[in-house]
Parts: structure tokens; sequence; C-alpha cells
């Protein structure tokens, strides 16, 4: 069922000042957030094939095409990768007009693989994915995004979300990877994806996962390089404080989006079990959190954090380095799919919170239910009730 109010919804992401790079996956809106704040702006699209032909012949032609624009300085060209000699013309005319430029794209890899001029500090980088709680406010529902996920298009079309994903992975999924010139054989990435999907939120083994997919352990390592640089999906790194346990090293594999992750896994068709259901609601929280920690520029390093003998604690944010003089200081996070909270789940965080080692700033518990409960240093919040808190920086 389409939402018309959907088209209205405001992005956390604010316009910079200087000209940038906004990169992120294919359908989570880019291109309208770019009309949308840059309203009088010059617009390329490199998917126009006649304009792609003529800028990839003749990248100087640029300069006329822009001509002097009266209301304003901005310039956006979407598809940047499409025509990496480009950046040779915006870096000249940042410098000699003054002009700013926003730069879209889906991926970095291969601008940086050509080794083009990425205008030299000239042009930030920011990142673009599927909405957030706190831009969908009243529109956002628990159950679906944990099924589905929260692309745009999902939200428009909520009938169809398990044939959206389904093409999302098996046309543009393929597509860019083929754009990307350095897989010779889509079949061995197409068993790839499958295991990748399969594996979302949990630790990467390269090793066995090259044996499940029959391909080279060093291809693994590149497949993952690819999901990374095209943001569909990112490493949790495993926190190591050094606690006199033996603690997971192997970083973590979660998918940009939960629905995504479905669509790779193949599983759109199939009923969501309990382990499923309570890795895509950990898939959510840890794209909330992403999202919030670039949208109010936190730099915080995110991790997770399991010791040999089981004990493992979801997302352990990192809100104070270590010092000379003080204990490294965090914030950790137990994320639970159950409506009804059990003191048991509580026990990973009492572990942290005792040792000596670390000073644990405040621990969350975030699960289903619809009441909190409230601790000297642990509070036990509805999903809902922490990610308003989340936006309104109660958490980190």
């Amino acid at each position: 069922m389409k939402n018309e109010s959907i088209s209205v919804i405001n992005r956390l992401l604010l316009l910079p000042d200087i000209s940038f790079f906004l990169f992120g996956p294919r359908g989570t809106g880019k291109s309208t957030w770019l009309k949308q704040v840059l309203p009088d702006a010059v617009y390329f699209d490199l998917l126009d094939s006649a304009l792609y032909r003529e800028l990839a012949q003749y990248p100087d032609r640029l300069e006329p095409m822009i001509g002097n624009p009266v209301k304003s300085n901005w310039v956006i060209i979407d598809e940047i990768q499409k025509v990496p000699v480009l950046l040779d013309e915006v870096h000249r005319l940042i410098e000699t007009k003054k002009l700013r430029f926003a730069l879209c794209g889906s991926s970095a890899r291969k601008l940086r693989k050509g080794g083009v001029n990425l205008l030299g500090g000239r042009a930030i980088t920011i990142n673009l994915e599927s909405f957030v709680f706190n831009e969908l406010d009243k529109l956002f529902k628990l159950d679906h995004s944990i099924k589905w996920g929260t692309l745009p298009l999902i939200q428009f079309n909520t009938r169809e979300s398990a044939d959206i994903l389904d093409a999302y992975v098996n046309t543009y999924i393929k597509e860019e990877i083929k754009e990307e010139g350095i897989i010779r054989s889509l079949p061995p990435f197409l068993r790839f994806l499958e295991i990748a999907g399969l594996m979302n939120g949990q630790i990467i083994n390269s090793l066995n996962i090259s044996r499940e997919a029959s391909i080279p352990r060093s291809t693994v390592d590149v497949y993952f390089s690819i999901l990374q640089d095209s943001l569909l999906g990112h490493f949790l790194p495993a926190y190591k404080p050094k606690l006199k346990v033996r603690e997971q090293t192997h970083p973590k594999f979660y998918w940009f989006d939960p629905g995504i992750a479905r669509a790779a896994a193949k599983l759109l068709f199939e009923p969501i079990d309990r382990i499923w259901a309570g890795i895509s609601l950990e898939t959510l929280i840890y794209h909330e959190l992403r999202v919030y920690n670039q949208a109010r520029n936190k730099h915080r390093q995110i991790y997770y954090y399991r010791t040999q003998d089981g004990v493992e604690i979801d997302f352990v944010i990192e809100t104070r380095k270590q010092t000379q003089s003080s204990l490294p200081e965090v914030v950790c996070i137990e994320v639970k799919s159950t409506d009804k909270w059990h003191n048991i789940y509580e026990k990973p965080l009492h572990s942290m919170i005792q040792s000596n080692k670390i000073k644990v700033k405040h621990a969350f518990c975030v699960y289903k239910g619809d009441r909190a409960y409230y601790y000297n240093n642990l509070t036990v919040l509805p999903v809902t009730e922490f990610l308003e808190w989340l936006y309104q920086d109660k958490i980190f």
C-alpha cells in the first residue's frame, strides 16, 4: 500500500557547507534528498546515456554545460563513479569558479580503484542509508521493520515488500557487482552472497565461508570488501579490553538493512523463526546506532564483546579511550527479541560492570516488551523507548 506522506519525510543528514561526496546503497533516497536540499542546483545525471557518453569522452565540456548559475553555486553530479575522470574538472572548478559540488554514488570503490583525483580534501564524505526511527516517527512499525527493513521503497509499497527486496538483490546487487569489473564469474559470487546473507550478525570466519562457497579464502575477503565499499554491509569489530579472559577477536558482519539480509539469504518467502527475528532486531539496532553516530558527529567506535566461554554483549560503545590516568569508558547494550524480560539476560552486562579494568558509564537492555525497568547502572527499555532515548542523546 502506497503511503504518500513518506515523500515528505525529513532525513537526519545535514547539508554540508562545502563540496561533498554522498555515498550509500541504491534505493536509499540519495538523489531525492539532494533535490530536496539543493532545489536550485545545476543537476547532471550520469544514468542519462547521452550525457554519460559525452562527458566520458569530453570531460572538459562540464564547465560550459554548467554555465553561470544564477540562483546557486551548487552543482549535483549523480552517479559520479561512472565517469571518474570528471573529478579533475570538478577540482579545477572548485578552485577557479568557487563552485560547490555534491557528488553522488553508490560506491567509492571504482573511484579509488582508478587512482583518480579525490579532490585532495576539498570535499568531505557523507553517507545515506535506509530510514531510521527518528525519520519515520509515527510511521515506524517495529515488526514490519524487523521482517522487511526500512528502505524507502519498502515504506512506499508495503504490500510488495518481498518482491521489491527480491528484485533489489537479483538486479541491483548483481548489476552493481558486474560494474566493479573484478569478478570474472558471477556464480561464485552468488554462492557467497547467499552464505553472507545467512551469516548476518554472525562472527565471520573466512576459511569456513570459503569452504561453503567453494571459493579461495582471498576471494571471500575481496567479496566482503565489495559489500563494505558499496555500504551494503558493515563489519562490527570485537572489543578486546583484556579482562584476563580469552576474548573473541574475529569481527561480526551485519548487512545495512535486515530486509536486504533476508533477501540475500533467500528467505523472503519463508516464515521468520525466533533466531532470525533476533538477529534482524540486532541488525536494526546496529543500523540506528551507526546512523545516529554519524548524524550527531559522535565519532564513537562501536564494538561487540564475547569471551570464549560464551559471555556476550551485543554492542559496546567506547565513549572515552583509555589514558595513562583513566580507565576506558563504555556504554553497553544487550538486545533481546522477547516480549518478556528475565533477569538472566542481564548477566553479561553485570559481568562487565563489575570489572575493575573498565568503567561502564551505563548499560542498557533492549527488548520487545512494553515495560521499562530502572536499576542503578542498568536500564531495561522497550525498543521504541530506547530509540527515543537514542535520538534524545540519552544513550551516548
